[in-house]
């Protein structure tokens, strides 16, 4: 008999993934965590019952996390990534001839867990001198530094339980107050379709902070229900218009080796299906 996990992340609608084996299950201090095999998408992680990460379609929301901020920056060197404990996002940031990649994640086991178990997902960027590791609450963190950063990357779960101070106006707030001139700010949204009530708050609380600011698509196959949204946020750049020359180049030259992100992606994740755009408040 195949053994099932089940994620309800929905009132009304769940999906299941068949377990091949479990390498971990357990609590930390702040959620349970899941580590299981699946023969389709290999290791999975689940937190709090709802899955966050597998091994094979890590790659979308990674790329996209990272790289359509890093190349809309003109030089972007200090970044900040609260959350994304799992090390995936610092692993594409690491990718850029960045000087500093801060990471501040408030579940250390989780790290631990991830180096252990899903090893390929941050393929050494733990151990990268350009690597500032901490564990630490990232809402806190944001409210005392003194550091100012060039792009900074909210890598959270949903806005429940550790997750829920990292979806605040006062924390989108603080982010634009520590953004050196010209940065920006990236923020994980869910899936519209299910999940409108975060995309719509997101965006009037955006409202008033950042100059310019919206949303991108991206599709992940593991995040059930279609399109996830990823917000930005910044006081000098629209995201949302058309690649430039000066940042297609950044891309070309760069040469990345990449299985989601390229400059088409780059530039087609910003056009908003209607049914999107009818959540956003009129301005």
């Amino acid at each position: 008999m195949t053994d099932w996990f089940r994620e309800a992340l929905y009132p009304s609608v769940s999906q299941s993934f068949a377990r091949r084996l479990v390498l971990y299950e357990g609590d930390t201090d702040f959620q349970h965590v899941e580590i299981f095999e699946n023969a389709a998408l290999g290791r999975v992680m689940a937190l709090d019952g709802i899955v966050q990460t597998t091994e094979k379609d890590e790659y979308v929301y990674h790329e996209m996390m990272a790289h359509v901020p890093l190349f809309s920056h003109s030089a972007p060197q200090q970044i900040l990534i609260i959350g994304g404990g799992d090390g995936g996002v610092l692993r594409e940031v690491l990718r850029h001839p960045v000087a500093r990649a801060t990471m501040v994640d408030i579940d250390g086991q989780v790290i631990a867990l991830s180096k252990k178990f899903l090893p390929s997902l941050s393929a050494g960027a733990f151990d990268d001198p350009r690597a500032n590791v901490i564990v630490g609450d990232g809402v806190q963190f944001v409210a005392d530094t003194d550091d100012r950063f060039d792009v900074v990357i909210v890598d959270s779960t949903d806005p429940v339980g550790p997750g829920e101070g990292l979806f605040t106006r006062a924390f989108y707030r603080r982010c634009a107050v520590i953004l050196n001139d010209g940065g920006i700010v990236i923020t994980q949204n869910g899936v519209p379709y299910f999940q409108a009530n975060e995309l719509i708050r997101t965006a009037r609380r955006f409202d008033g902070v950042y100059a310019h600011h919206g949303f991108y698509l991206i599709a992940v196959p593991t995040y059930f229900g279609g399109f996830m949204a990823l917000g930005w946020g910044c006081n000098a750049v629209d995201l949302s218009q058309p690649v430039t020359p000066t940042v297609a180049q950044r891309i070309a030259a760069a040469a990345l080796e990449t299985r989601y992100y390229n400059a088409g992606i780059h530039q087609a994740a910003f056009a908003l299906p209607q049914f999107i755009q009818d959540l956003l408040p009129r301005t």
